[in-house]
């Protein structure tokens, strides 16, 4: 690749919110990549991972393909896992107190987390750091310094922190230091660059750089990534929303999940969770655009592409031939009863409301032994609301069109 394809790969699925700071950030990354080839050497790239879990989802892994692409082209990337962070945990995206881990619960999380990781990431070229090797041996004073760079106004601006300060909700000290840690991290491993998801931009842009710049370190540049949507093709996936797309399932659960994305969101799974490059992507976009590309064929092709990725060609041909024989060689009534969604019902309401459980208890039991499904993908909760609209399916021979 030549400098201007590289920047365009790696930039690929960025959001700032804000084109200035975008084009910053691009510039930016052009002279560092013309800087290293000067000095001989590879940039240096890490992502930190707070172990909270451990069992990730594709969304999760957003960052890590990124991680891969600068791993293709050569350059050196770091996995931190946030041994020390994750004790406090990051206050970014949540209008609540996270409960705090233990560093045993945290290290347990961390073996899985790592392991699912090299899924994607090649692991002869990665390498794992913690946090607490540098964190841990921080004093007070160092904290003091750290902290001089920093006003309480620059922490309550940040929208989590000012919807509870509005609501008279506790808003507590220690969840400060989260961002000055984080910024510490960049410091402490003298990166080039930061990889992070839009829920990261203050810790990365504001709180790392002005860490490396007030220690006479270059700022690292931030790439901050797009949040993948979940399989409602809106809401940020989330296990507890029930619209995630497990690392761990099957071959023919992960297709299944991705063709029920809705149309909208293609162009975003594409961009975030596929090993496509610019010019394929963009292709894509506009053969669906102009119609040359129909999007069951499209849908089609995104579930191969990902599910390929975490498992194998082989297995991807497998689930896709599997879904074929379900949805497109008439396994399923052509001919079922049809049924109105009404906002904020939850798939156990569904169930019940349709008759096809007879009591709330039955619901909850058939989905935790996995026997409700939404146009042939398993349905992990019962209390959360039904993903979108499709054949749902209870049992064997239960079937109802959801619309």
């Amino acid at each position: 690749m030549n400098l201007n394809e590289q920047v365009e790969l790696l930039m690929q699925g960025t959001e700032y919110g804000d084109d200035s700071l975008r084009k910053t950030m691009e510039n930016e990354l052009r002279q560092r990549l013309i800087d290293v080839e000067k000095e001989g050497r590879k940039l240096r790239i890490y992502c930190g991972y707070d172990p909270r879990t451990a069992d990730l989802h594709i969304g999760h892994t957003v960052t890590m393909r990124k991680l891969r692409q600068f791993q293709d082209l050569g350059h050196e990337v770091v996995f931190l896992i946030g041994t020390y962070t994750s004790l406090i945990g990051d206050p970014s995206d949540k209008d609540k107190l996270r409960p705090l881990l233990t560093p045993e619960q945290t290290m347990e999380n961390a073996a899985s987390y790592a392991e699912q990781a090299f899924r994607i990431l090649d692991r002869s070229k990665t390498s794992i750091r913690y946090n607490h090797e540098w964190l841990g041996e921080l004093k007070f004073a160092d904290l003091i310094k750290l902290g001089s760079n920093f006003t309480i106004q620059q922490f309550l601006t940040r929208e989590a922190f000012r919807k509870r300060w509005d609501s008279d909700d506790p808003v507590y000290l220690h969840e400060f230091f989260y961002a000055i840690m984080q910024g510490y991290d960049a410091y402490a491993l003298r990166t080039d660059i930061q990889v992070g998801g839009t829920d990261q931009l203050f810790n990365i842009i504001t709180a790392g750089r002005k860490i490396m710049t007030a220690m006479d370190e270059k700022p690292n540049i931030g790439i901050i990534m797009a949040i993948l949507p979940g399989t409602d093709g809106v809401v940020k996936m989330s296990k507890s929303l029930g619209n995630h797309i497990p690392l761990n399932s099957t071959p023919e659960d992960m297709y299944g999940k991705v063709m029920s994305i809705p149309d909208v969101a293609m162009v975003q799974f594409a961009k975030l969770v596929t090993r496509w490059y610019p010019a394929d992507i963009a292709k894509f976009a506009a053969d669906l655009k102009a119609g040359t590309l129909h999007p069951r064929d499209a849908k089609m092709k995104l579930a191969h592409e990902v599910t390929s990725t975490y498992y194998s060609e082989t297995q991807a041909e497998l689930a896709q031939d599997a879904f074929v024989r379900l949805f497109q060689q008439g396994n399923i009534p052509t001919e079922m009863d049809e049924y109105t969604l009404v906002e904020g019902q939850t798939i156990l309401d569904v169930l019940v409301n349709t008759g096809m459980v007879a009591t709330r208890s039955d619901g909850r039991r058939m989905v935790d032994q996995k026997g409700v499904k939404l146009d042939g993908v398993v349905l992990e909760k019962s209390d959360v609301p039904l993903p979108h609209p499709g054949v749902l399916q209870a049992g064997k021979r239960k079937f109802i069109r959801c619309k």
